[in-house]
């Protein structure tokens, strides 16, 4: 594994409520660098990126806080790919998830650079593939999906590089059971490949992580994007829109565990939490489990998946 910078980007600028902007403190405090350091991993901490401050202004042309926001992901763009460029794994923590237009821009970029395969396994209630047209809200937190696949305003589907970050087959999204009515059909439009918590239900967590893990080999960076409102709300009350139905500790560790055994993790968001609607930081301090999980913790010492050594 290679050694770990921790990027905050306290911001809840494409968010409806307010408080996300507390998320990376609240990580900290919750022991986020002391956990992944215990696997092995020189941990830097990297302090937070700035931008302007959240104007809680309502929607312009579909939009709320367009420039803000891209204000935000251009900074989150640029410290991401640093880090990546020194060959470290950076780990942003958000804010909200429109941090990870930023974010994931940057880790396409560097794929691009280096000749690299690239798949993103975005965890969360939501798909996130709204647009101008189709938001109910505007808020940019419910449109990152859209923009890295080329759907959504110029300076952020370019952000970094000429033309869309990703490709929808790069994608792969985990959890789903919170989608717009517009939003459903744009999806399929698109070609993104959801595991929603019906399919999950039906089929079970592992053969899910099975078939959203399929391809990756040593060529292939895989990026992490974590919103913890994947978790069910029961497990992780501290996130602005909490969706019942949620995947249970166990499937939420299982998804952990077996993208640590791909050997492959390049990249990490964690993103949504609130602290202000937390109880005694208790969703922060469970993020910090599942991110542990990434980085090898496990209850025996296995040599593959379901093997016990």
């Amino acid at each position: 594994m290679r050694p770990v910078s921790i990027i905050g980007v306290p911001t809840d600028i494409g968010a409806g409520t307010r408080g996300a902007s507390m998320g990376p403190e609240a990580l900290r405090v919750a022991g986020i660098a002391e956990a992944v350091s215990r696997y092995g991993c020189e941990v830097r901490d990297c302090g937070n990126v700035q931008g302007p401050a959240n104007p809680n202004l309502p929607p312009v042309a579909g939009y709320r806080h367009l420039a803000e926001v891209t204000a935000w992901n251009t900074a989150t763009h640029a410290a991401v790919h640093a880090e990546l460029v020194a060959n470290r794994l950076p780990m942003m923590l958000g804010g909200d998830h429109c941090l990870g237009i930023g974010s994931i821009s940057a880790v396409a970029r560097h794929c691009r650079e280096k000749g690299l395969k690239l798949r993103v396994l975005w965890f969360d209630a939501h798909a996130d593939f709204n647009t101008a047209v189709l938001t109910p809200s505007g808020n940019v937190h419910g449109m990152p999906v859209a923009c890295l696949c080329g759907f959504g305003p110029d300076a952020l589907v370019h952000l970094g590089a000429p033309g869309p970050a990703l490709r929808p087959d790069q994608i792969r999204q985990i959890g789903i059971r919170s989608v717009d009515e517009g939003e459903k059909h744009f999806i399929k439009e698109a070609g993104i490949e959801v595991f929603d918590m019906r399919y999950i239900d039906e089929i079970g967590m592992r053969r899910t992580m099975e078939l959203a893990l399929t391809g990756i080999d040593a060529d292939t960076h895989l990026h992490v994007s974590l919103d913890v409102d994947f978790l069910d709300p029961e497990l992780a009350p501290g996130v602005g829109t909490t969706v019942r139905g949620g995947p249970t500790y166990r499937e939420a560790q299982l998804c952990m565990e077996m993208i640590a055994d791909t050997g492959r993790l390049g990249s990490i968001d964690v993103v949504e939490l609130n602290p202000a609607l937390d109880v005694r930081n208790m969703t922060a301090e469970l993020a910090v489990d599942l991110i542990e999980s990434l980085f090898g913790k496990s209850t025996l010492v296995r040599m593959h998946a379901g093997t016990a050594e």
